[in-house]
Parts: structure tokens; sequence; C-alpha cells
């Protein structure tokens, strides 16, 4: 016999461990963009009428954000632009790049694609083998993740955006609050703030009190398309290993992550966010150093920072 949602008669799709709840189609997916509403409305992350970009990479995070932002934003008299960034990963990006585009124009959203060769003049793969032939220790990932928050600051200050909204999930941030423990950087807990001012641009994460795995069944309940390629460079550095902890402790303790994401918060309140107080000597942007976080990793890479417009 099938089990009825909690909430209407409808037969459910959808259990939610930490609450309980069986939950239909209808009923999932609305709860689903009840919560990521209001998770904007506790943060004050949007305005009606901002003009809001949506970083795009094609996988079922951001795909799902961009679908439900494009219907709130029709509400609220906001424009929305989806910003695809070409890392350049021989066997993956292009695909992703073709799917966030063909995705972004069935919803009729402006699509504005860029790359890493285009901005800092190598692909991630080029940028891999110089850090390989230096023996830096530097994981794919915080290579990519510091060049692509610069790519798009960069974009969003050029299209004039008033927000900069990414689809980093509760799951995203609780890995990164674990990694930042063990790393001793407590300091870079400012920077899991779902909201963070201070750069001229709102950075905002809409997704943050959403688990991974509802962001996954909202994607195929919703039949938005899902990129099933997995990046040659995901299981570098230690996040693959945390990811796989926090799932099994999520697995016997329904509710850990969140619980999780709280305290992080709560240890984030007390640090306060960093303000531009000069311009990058390289770049030009904005920065709270001399030089910013992304022109030191090309520096240490060997690469000789372009400068920038914005």
């Amino acid at each position: 016999m099938s089990v009825k949602c909690s909430f209407c008669n409808r037969e459910a799709v959808y259990f939610r461990p930490y609450s309980g709840e069986y939950l239909c189609r209808r009923c999932f997916s609305r709860s689903v963009v009840e919560k990521v509403k209001r998770t904007i409305s506790k943060y004050e992350m949007l305005e009606h009428g901002d003009r809001i970009g949506v970083g795009v990479s094609g996988g079922k995070d951001s795909l799902s954000l961009l679908y439900i932002l494009n219907g709130l934003a029709k509400r609220h008299g906001s424009g929305l632009i989806s910003i695809t960034i070409d890392e350049g990963i021989r066997g993956y990006s292009w695909d992703a790049m073709k799917l966030a585009k063909e995705f972004s124009e069935g919803l009729g959203v402006e699509h504005y694609p860029t790359s890493f060769k285009e901005i800092y003049g190598y692909t991630l793969d080029e940028l891999i083998k110089l850090r390989d032939e230096k023996g830096m220790r530097a994981s794919a990932c915080s290579i990519c993740g510091t060049l692509r928050r610069k790519a798009l600051d960069l974009i969003a200050r050029k299209l004039k955006l008033d927000a900069l909204a990414t689809a980093h999930n509760l799951d995203d941030m609780v890995q990164t609050f674990l990694i930042n423990l063990m790393n001793g950087d407590l300091e870079k807990l400012k920077w899991l703030k779902p909201k963070i001012e201070g750069f001229g641009i709102k950075r905002v994460k809409p997704f943050s009190e959403l688990y991974e795995r509802e962001i996954l069944a909202f994607s195929y309940l919703n039949e938005i398309p899902i990129f099933d390629k997995v990046c040659p460079y995901a299981r570098e550095g230690i996040r693959w290993e945390v990811r796989r902890m926090l799932d099994r402790l999520e697995f016997g303790h329904p509710g850990v992550k969140y619980t999780m994401l709280r305290s992080a918060l709560k240890l984030g309140e007390g640090i306060e966010e960093e303000r531009p107080t000069h311009s990058c000597i390289y770049c030009g942007m904005p920065s709270s150093s001399r030089i910013c976080n992304a022109c030191k990793m090309l520096l240490s890479l060997g690469v000789e920072p372009r400068p920038q417009e914005g």
C-alpha cells in the first residue's frame, strides 16, 4: 500500500527524515520554494527590483536555483541574468556550459558566458599543470574556487548587478565549516554567512538551508536536467572525505547537518566582515589587502595577473 502525503491525500514521493514528513510531488516542490523564500526574507537577501545575477555551472543546484529565482523574480519586478564560467576542464566544462545556456534560454533568462582563459589567460587544466610542476599542495578545488569567485565578481560589476546569487546548499556550508575548523581558519567563517555585503554587490546563498538531497529530488520532480558528469578534480583535497563523513552522520542522526549549520553561523556572528580598503595593485578590483586572493593565487602559480575593468 502506498504512503500518503502528510499534508494531503496524494501519494507521497519523498520522505524528509529530519522532520518525519511524507510529501507528495506538489507539496514537496512547494515546500522547497517556500523554504527558499523564507531564507531570502530571513537574511534580507534581495529587494524588489534588484538586478540579480545567478552563478550557473550547469549542475542540478545552480539550475534549480535559476528555475526558482526566475519564478520569484517575475513577481517582484527583478531582472535576472545567468552567468556561466568556463573553467577549462577537458571533457567536462564544455558540456556544462552547453546545458547552462540551453536551460537559461528555455526559461527566457539572459545568459552571460565567460571563461578562465578569457579573464586570466589560462584554463584550469593549464593552471593545474603549473601547480604540479611547482610541487604546490593547493587542491584544484581551492584554485578553481578562488578564481571562480573573482570571475563572478568581475562580471557582476561589469553588468552593474545589485546581487549575485550562488547555489551553495546546506551540505556545502557545513562541509566548508568543518574544513575551516580542521585547518584552523576560523577567520574564514565570515565568508560562510548566507548574505555577504561590503564589496558593492550583495553575495547571497538562497539554498543555504536546503539539503543537497532535497535539491536533487526537486530537480528530478520538476524535470530540471541533471548534469551527470563528475569533475575530474572532485576527489582532490579533504572535502570529498568530509562529505562522506557528514552523510554517514546525517543518515544515523537526521538533522545533524542543520544543527551544525546553526552552530557555524552563530560562531561567525562575532567575526566582522571584511571591507574593501584597497584596490588590488595587480587587477584593480576592490580588496581588503593590497593584493586580492585571486591575484595571490595566480602569483603563487607563476602567472602574472591581468588588470581588470571594474
